[in-house]
């Protein structure tokens, strides 16, 4: 690993949506959107944060909008959580071949394909200086994946949740629908429970609020934010108790 840049967050839980993988196309992983992801991840752990990540899987399977036409709930979110583990396999592969040491621990048992979660195990490996990626979620039906990032960036004593999506942070308002909406740069937890902002689900906001884990929501899309976003402040919205 590189030396050591003067990082304002040394360890962080990185969230990704399944959807960040799948660039333009419909669906599934598409080739160059992972690389650039990977290249991005890699520029911080070349800082020396130490990173875990939690990563959806709504590109390939979204068990809430099959819970619509009949399957059982608990019998999606299965299949959800195995969608998770097909998007880190695919993420731990393209880190390895782009130089990053990384493991995939799931919250459900396939030994054969990944790690159980064991979280002695994986605060180990960050200290070693490899990427943690978690799957399956908690391994609970009924829970998202970004309760899974609140929790287990709880669990490993991250500094931040750095949620990526596909806007600078939080506006406002919706910036897509309301031409007006407005940039926030830092917003406190009550403040947005206050002007009902949607920034995680409400389990994962109160697990984040309660164990006083800020949230930094950035863009994704945009080259190198990930390490800007482990830099400073700067990048996208810090959501924080005062």
């Amino acid at each position: 690993m590189a030396e050591h840049s003067p990082v304002k967050y040394k360890r962080v839980l990185l969230k990704l949506s399944g959807e960040s993988l799948m660039g333009p196309d419909a669906f599934g992983i598409n080739r160059e959107t992972i690389q650039s992801t990977v290249e991005d991840i890699k520029e911080a752990y070349d800082m020396g944060v130490e990173i875990g990540v939690v990563v959806g899987g709504g590109n390939i399977f979204r068990g809430v909008a099959l819970g619509a036409t009949g399957m059982e709930r608990t019998q999606g979110d299965h299949m959800g959580m195995l969608a998770t583990l097909m998007n880190a396999l695919a993420l731990q592969d393209c880190l390895r071949r782009n130089g990053v040491e990384v493991r995939v621990q799931s919250a459900l048992n396939i030994e054969r394909i990944a790690e159980s979660y064991i979280r002695g195990k994986a605060l180990r490996h960050l200290d070693k200086g490899r990427v943690v990626i978690f799957a399956a979620g908690t391994g609970n039906p009924y829970f998202t994946t970004d309760t899974t990032a609140a929790l287990r960036g709880a669990e490993i004593g991250a500094e931040v949740v750095l949620k990526a999506t596909k806007v600078d942070g939080i506006y406002t308002a919706d910036p897509k629908k309301d031409p007006t909406a407005t940039f926030i740069p830092r917003i406190t937890f009550d403040e947005v429970l206050k002007r009902d902002l949607k920034v995680m689900d409400a389990t994962a906001f109160a697990l984040c609020r309660e164990q006083n884990l800020p949230i930094k929501v950035f863009n994704i899309a945009k080259k190198g934010s990930i390490a800007r976003a482990c830099l400073s402040d700067d990048e996208g919205t810090l959501v924080y108790n005062p």
